[in-house]
């Protein structure tokens, strides 16, 4: 199933950057404003993201990119509108992989697209998954959490900021290394998991870096681990999951734009030119670092490639989630 879907997104990709654009050439894209719609709650990490590059695009674009949000469903709502949008530039989305990889890939999503249904337009973000915990609570290491687990099997509550996104992978990868059991909550968004962690009503939150790099400068926060191979600059006190003894245990969020597909071929490129100056600028750059974000532009081909390839990985972990349920 998994070589179908790549062949046919192979055609896709062919027949969209192939083959010029038949009809009227669209110069004076873009004449009105942009929507630049998220699938998220404002205020978490993908709609910071979402917002700072707006911004500075728009300044470049000569039109304004308005951001709006359309929350549900693990962003499942929001994905699902963008892809049934006329495919003429003024619609566009941001996603959230590897959850938008989830969606299509759980038969019990129903999802009305698949990878064939958007272009993969570029890539802002990756963001490194970790564990974190209220300042004061028990757990200081993620031995600490480890151990408990072990001895009150599916009693504590982790939270997630959708189900099947990278965060409840995270958890389903890290009960199996470590031989635990979480009792897993779901919310929509890192918002509302970040008030969940304060208020008490879970125990422990897997995110990503983004989610609390500025909420946890006025906030006693601690987190345990970074699920990635390597120390963050964002976070450079904190062992990564390869020191811990889990390398396999591996996990990130990354966050960029998409469109339904058929959009013209000079609008897509008038779009990726735009967000990529945008991306570079120093001033997007500066403000993705007081955030917390790493900025890591992928753009057409190779955005697309990396969606493909993230598709295969997630597929085997989509076994794990079902035996889990």
């Amino acid at each position: 199933m998994i070589k179908r879907i790549i062949l046919s997104m192979l055609l896709v990709v062919g027949s969209v950057w192939g083959a010029g654009w038949v009809g009227a050439q669209p110069l004076d894209y873009p004449t009105k404003p942009i929507i630049l719609q998220v699938p998220w709650p404002a205020g978490g990490s993908t709609d910071m993201g979402a917002r700072i590059v707006a911004a500075i695009a728009e300044k470049k674009m000569g039109q304004p990119i308005v951001v709006t949000n359309r929350v549900g469903a693990g962003s499942q709502i929001g994905l699902t509108e963008t892809a049934r949008q006329k495919p003429d530039g003024y619609f566009l989305g941001f996603a959230s992989l590897p959850a938008l990889n989830t969606i299509i890939l759980d038969p019990e999503r129903k999802a009305t697209f698949d990878l064939n249904s958007l272009v993969f337009i570029i890539n802002q973000v990756i963001d490194p998954g970790i564990i974190w915990a209220k300042g004061d609570s028990p757990y200081k290491t993620l031995k600490d959490l480890l151990d408990d687990a072990r001895k009150r099997p599916g009693q504590i509550r982790a939270a997630t900021t959708g189900i099947l996104g990278d965060d409840h992978l995270a958890i389903l990868m890290m009960e199996e290394a470590a031989k635990v059991k979480f009792r897993i909550v779901h919310f929509d968004g890192g918002a509302p998991v970040f008030a969940a962690v304060l208020g008490g009503q879970v125990d422990v939150a897997f995110g990503n870096i983004g989610d609390i790099a500025v909420k946890a400068k006025g906030t006693p926060l601690r987190v345990l681990i970074i699920m990635d191979p390597e120390r963050t600059k964002f976070m450079p006190d904190v062992p990564t999951s390869a020191e811990l003894g889990f390398p396999k245990v591996i996990s990130s969020s990354s966050r960029g734009m998409l469109g339904p597909r058929g959009i013209p071929q000079p609008i897509l490129k008038k779009i990726q030119k735009v967000f990529l100056e945008a991306m570079k600028d120093p001033e997007h750059l500066d403000k993705m670092d007081k955030t917390g974000l790493a900025v890591q532009p992928l753009v057409g081909e190779e955005y697309m490639k990396y969606v493909l390839d993230l598709h295969q990985r997630v597929a085997p972990l989509m076994d794990i989630a079902r035996e889990s349920k």
